[in-house]
């Protein structure tokens, strides 16, 4: 709360500022210009955008977005763009007391609103997040949303949606190029869905965080992890990695599977106990640095998935 009072604080004075503002604009391309909190959202719109828009990512790339705190210069960059992506969970508080605050014409799209939700889970063995400071008479809903190609393909359709509004004259390159963008992801989510059709075991073991909740819906899989999707912590008790010992011993489960930018300790230690090998899922909310410069796209990261999972349900 005191992170969240700071930053409202520090965006009042930006936002204030910027109206007495009487230095010379920078160069502007005459783009519109496209903000996304993280990568998968940068990654559909950039997919849809091609040339005619300027579209950038506030989180950087193999960052870790639940300690994310926004600059100054973010803050003015939200201000100023004309389409502000962002997911609308428990780490995104702060941009939602931030665009309360704005007096702008930013088209700011809570993407949480555009799809359903499904209520987090506390699968067997898992551990309770100990910063967890949600009331727990209230409903909390997962916010991976984007780990479902379903929901994907919708949020890409959103963007699309916003953008042609924004920018009527190129419409047709935005429909145009949604289409072809969502026949591939339809193309990768096919392709996950005869694998996990196929397979004879369907759980998961996650010796990590588990940020797959949609994802695991989509294809009717079950799962065990150390800990829930947002959790900020590291090392499991000993209760929890006996667990998850035992539970891979008596199902024969071949495979751990940690997330991207993960230190493994966890997997690690379930490896050496089991002989299970370790694979990672991607989950998309983070990119490695590597991955980023090299193009990889949502698409690309979901063909890793499938092949994850092809090893490991196998």
């Amino acid at each position: 709360m005191k992170k969240i009072t700071a930053i409202l604080t520090s965006a009042v004075i930006i936002i204030s500022s910027l109206c007495g503002c009487t230095s010379a604009p920078a160069e502007d391309s005459g783009k519109i210009k496209v903000i996304s909190t993280i990568f998968p959202y940068y990654d559909f719109a950039r997919a849809v955008c091609g040339d005619k828009a300027e579209v950038s990512m506030l989180v950087s790339p193999a960052s870790e977005i639940h300690s994310f705190d926004p600059s100054p210069s973010d803050i003015i960059a939200i201000q100023e763009c004309d389409i502000f992506l962002y997911t609308g969970g428990e780490n995104d508080v702060w941009i939602d007391k931030i665009l309360e605050s704005m007096d702008s014409d930013v088209r700011a799209i809570k993407l949480m609103d555009t799809v359903e939700l499904s209520e987090e889970k506390l699968a067997e063995g898992m551990e309770h997040d100990h910063d967890d400071n949600h009331d727990h008479d209230e409903i909390s809903y997962d916010d991976h949303i984007w780990t479902s190609p379903l929901n994907a393909i919708t949020i890409t359709e959103v963007i699309t949606d916003a953008l042609c509004e924004v920018d009527n004259e190129n419409a047709e390159i935005y429909r145009t190029n949604c289409k072809a963008y969502t026949d591939e992801i339809k193309r990768v989510d096919e392709e996950i869905l005869q694998i996990t059709t196929a397979a004879e075991n369907k759980t998961l073991v996650f010796g990590d965080r588990f940020p797959m909740l949609y994802f695991t819906e989509r294809y009717g899989l079950d799962y065990r992890a150390a800990f829930e999707g947002c959790s900020t912590e590291t090392d499991c008790s000993a209760a929890t990695m006996a667990y998850l010992i035992d539970y891979i011993r008596e199902n024969d489960i071949k495979a751990v599977y940690t997330i991207e930018n993960s230190n493994q300790n966890i997997a690690r230690a379930l490896n050496e106990q089991t002989g299970a090998e370790i694979l990672t899922i991607q989950s998309c909310q983070s990119i490695s640095k590597e991955d980023f410069e090299n193009g990889e796209t949502y698409v690309s990261l979901m063909e890793r998935n499938a092949d994850a999972l092809r090893k490991g349900l196998n």
